[in-house]
């Protein structure tokens, strides 16, 4: 059943480091999953410069998707969101036809601590490319949970094992965090085309495979899989039905490479707001 194995890619943020899974070569969506990125643990020191956060930046034509283990980070956009996001909550913010955002570390600047985490970003439908932007946050209460034996699970976005999140999504999807203890058993069932699993801690066997924390897994379709968990775990389910195409280009996602040369074109000459809650610096367009 295992299609792919992806070993995550260090990447310097400029002042502590991600692990970069999707997209790859071999591999450049699972679902309508186009980005996945694992930040982190890292120890921030209180004190911390204000060059480890991640400034202003624009984005089209995704919903970018941030869930903590641990940690806090302070979103604010051009829509006028301002909203901390802790560990078991979802920030979900939708591009559509442009937004800019900040994630600041203001909590670790005053105090210290640690920060883990996803960052991801879902495609949307060629329909909905260009949508109003928006910005939902959504508390742990607003995500089902299920616990049994040495299994406890949260549906993050879209519907799993018969349960449905309150997040809005806009394609069929899922999204699951798994915490399992050494031992248990867990099963990933067939219902979509495409699904892959991502081991954030420790590691599970599958298919007679001992799978370490820092890779994902990409499944074929039409079987169930089944988890093994080697030492405790923390593994993130992901998948859904595919959208077609996506050119990825720095933060602009699009059906349309000209659609992303458009938005690179109005980054460049300031026509993108920039968030109204921290509009006084940004990141420039690379290169």
């Amino acid at each position: 059943m295992i299609e792919l194995v992806i070993d995550q890619r260090r990447r310097d943020l400029g002042g502590f480091e991600v692990g970069r899974i999707l997209p790859v070569a071999q591999r450049r969506h699972v679902g309508p999953f186009v980005f996945f990125d694992h930040m982190g643990p890292v120890d921030f020191p209180k004190g911390i410069p204000l060059e480890r956060d991640v400034r202003p930046h624009p984005h089209i034509g995704l919903s970018t998707v941030t869930y903590l283990f641990e940690g806090e980070i302070m979103h604010r956009d051009s829509v006028g969101s301002e909203q901390a996001i802790r560990p078991g909550e979802v920030n979900w913010m939708t591009a559509g036809s442009g937004i800019t955002h900040s994630e600041r570390f203001e909590k670790a600047r005053a105090e210290g601590g640690r920060l883990h985490g996803i960052q991801a970003w879902v495609a949307l439908p060629e329909a909905e490319e260009e949508t109003d932007p928006s910005f939902h946050h959504y508390g742990a209460d607003d995500l089902p949970t299920y616990e049994h034996g040495g299994l406890w699970a949260r549906l993050v976005a879209g519907e799993a094992f018969g349960a449905n999140a309150k997040v809005k999504t806009h394609s069929p999807m899922f999204y699951v965090h798994w915490v399992l203890q050494p031992g248990t058993k867990a099963q990933l069932p067939a219902e979509y085309p495409e699904r892959a699993a991502y081991v954030a801690v420790g590691s599970v066997e599958v298919e007679g495979r001992t799978v370490e924390a820092g890779h994902m897994l990409v499944f074929a379709p039409g079987q169930p899989v089944l988890f093994t968990a080697v030492t405790p775990a923390v593994v993130m389910l992901l998948g859904g039905e595919p959208l077609g195409q996506r050119y990825i280009d720095w933060n602009f996602v699009s059906s349309r490479k000209e659609r992303i040369e458009q938005a690179k074109a109005d980054w460049r000459a300031g026509r993108m707001k920039l968030p109204d809650l921290d509009d006084k610096e940004f990141i420039p367009l690379p290169g």
